[in-house]
């Protein structure tokens, strides 16, 4: 007899295999690891299997647990096509958009451009993931991404809607009591805020003529957020987008000689979901008031 699987069991399960633990399934779910623990004992007692083992620091997949995502994945594809082929028929402006940025364009770029969207489309509601990780836009994680790449996911509707430049910016405290930057080589002598373990930071410095490591750094930290308020408290110099660095009163932008490479803006959506009016009335928003970055 074939078995009925229940979605809520196989959804837990894709989000424990793509997370790698209990605990960060239902960190990003916002369920609970004893929810999760159960649909998983459930799901392997329907399908008589073990589907993950315990790891070190969370779970791993088992090989019949690998065949299994497989299945799941294309359901949990399917599912989300019919959903946008519905949805692509939708007429009205009203309902919700979840958009995806990363913490800082979520944090310093969307807001005003969010509350002024609200003014004009009162009917539409947004979600928005503040994450620097990439959402599956195909599974519904996201109606439409902000991104600092060429999305490349099959199935993308995408669009370069503008550039941004990155400068480096020291708080005025912090620079009242310490030398000034005119050179590249200045920066080896200052304290300086970069990433721990992501390499975007010493690969920018590359450009400088700066060959240095993560030790290199005074304070470390993966979230640009934190990293910009360390600025702002004058802990030590930091990159950030020229658009967030300049508007800012407590800090000034250092200028040396070279600049970092601008990096391009992307807008993303599912290629069903640009007929949807109410997706695509926000696509458009916000390719509009994105468009004026770096400029």
């Amino acid at each position: 007899m074939i078995k009925a699987l229940d979605w809520n069991l196989l959804q837990s399960f894709i989000a424990v295999s793509e997370h790698g633990s209990f605990s960060e399934a239902a960190r990003a779910t916002h369920g609970s690891q004893a929810t999760l623990s159960r649909h998983i004992s459930l799901l392997e007692g329907q399908l008589d299997t073990h589907l993950f083992d315990r790891a070190v620091g969370g779970t791993e997949l088992t090989s019949r647990g690998m065949e299994v995502l497989q299945h799941a994945l294309a359901m949990a594809d399917a599912a989300g096509r019919l959903s946008l082929d519905i949805e692509g028929h939708e007429t009205n402006l009203s309902g919700t958009v979840r958009i995806t940025a990363t913490t800082v364009t979520s944090t310093f770029i969307l807001p005003s451009i969010l509350a002024e969207l609200r003014r004009e489309e009162p009917e539409i509601d947004v979600e928005l993931i503040a994450s620097n990780k990439t959402d599956n836009l195909l599974r519904r994680e996201a109606d439409i991404a902000v991104r600092m790449y060429q999305p490349t996911q099959a199935d993308l509707f995408a669009r370069k809607v503008g550039e941004t430049g990155f400068g480096l910016f020291a708080a005025n405290s912090y620079l009242e009591r310490n030398a000034t930057v005119t050179a590249p080589d200045d920066l080896l002598n200052h304290d300086f805020i970069g990433f721990d373990k992501n390499d975007l930071i010493i690969e920018a410095l590359k450009r400088f003529g700066l060959d240095v490591d993560r030790e290199f750094f005074a304070f470390r930290c993966d979230d640009q957020v934190v990293c910009w308020n360390m600025v702002l408290q004058g802990y030590g110099i930091g990159f950030n987008q020229l658009e967030i660095g300049e508007r800012e009163p407590k800090v000034s932008r250092i200028n040396v000689s070279v600049e970092p490479n601008p990096v391009p803006v992307w807008l993303a959506a599912h290629s069903e979901l640009k007929t949807n009016p109410r997706v695509r009335r926000v696509f458009d928003f916000l390719a509009n008031r994105l468009s004026g970055m770096g400029r």
